[in-house]
């Protein structure tokens, strides 16, 4: 079996990508072997547990992970990402980009949990695993041990970068078309300029109804 290392060097974005995309420098050592390609699958965890919370912080990670006082079993890891990589030859040591498109969808809950974030680092745990094609002379093909892992710490920050580059001081809803043909029909019969617009006459209209109660 191939011996292989792997460790992550840093995070950036993809100024060029069509959607939010984050890229992780791999560092991917084989001390002993000649590697011909590896086909790696990526697994990209959030640690939460691995971090502290303001207090702001805390009330808004509420719906993911429950009151503060339960934290200490319902912080769990949340998956950020899977994905294919194809790594070319390399001979003792290579570096590689990973790209991994992140989305915006408040349904998704790493998504959610970044939301959430004021700040500071996300502890982030990658996982590889697939397949090794290796050797001298001709080559072997040996699995990647499931046990190979690397950890990075991302700003919050660089997350937040290609989410603006792509959706600037906007978020996104995924509705069902029963409530969006819904919210069409209030917002034509009032002709309302803008699902903005739509959005706020309902949060007033709320507003209104519960301070009247």
């Amino acid at each position: 079996m191939t011996e292989l290392g792997f460790a992550c060097t840093g995070v950036t974005t993809d100024p060029h990508a069509a959607g939010p995309t984050l890229v992780f420098r791999l560092r991917i050592t084989a001390p002993a072997a000649r590697v011909h390609a590896l086909a790696l699958r990526c697994q990209l965890r959030i640690e939460p547990a691995r971090r502290g919370y303001g207090e702001a912080e805390g009330e808004r990670l509420a719906d993911l992970f429950g009151e503060r006082s339960r934290w200490g079993t319902t912080l769990n890891p949340v998956q950020l990402a899977q994905v294919p990589l194809m790594v070319p030859g390399f001979t003792g040591e290579t570096e590689v980009d990973l790209p991994v498109p992140c989305t915006y969808d408040m349904d998704v809950a790493s998504a959610r949990y970044l939301r959430a974030l004021d700040g500071g680092e996300v502890p982030l745990l990658l996982l590889f695993s697939g397949t090794a094609f290796a050797g001298p002379r001709g080559f072997q093909v040996t699995p990647v041990p499931w046990d190979r892992e690397a950890s990075v710490r991302m700003p919050v920050t660089v997350w937040r970068e290609a989410i603006d580059r792509h959706f600037p001081g906007c978020g996104w809803l995924r509705l069902p078309e029963d409530v969006m043909d819904a919210l069409l029909a209030y917002r034509s019969s009032r002709a309302l300029p803008s699902w903005e617009a739509t959005v706020r006459e309902l949060l007033t209209a709320t507003e209104f109804e519960d301070a009247a109660r």
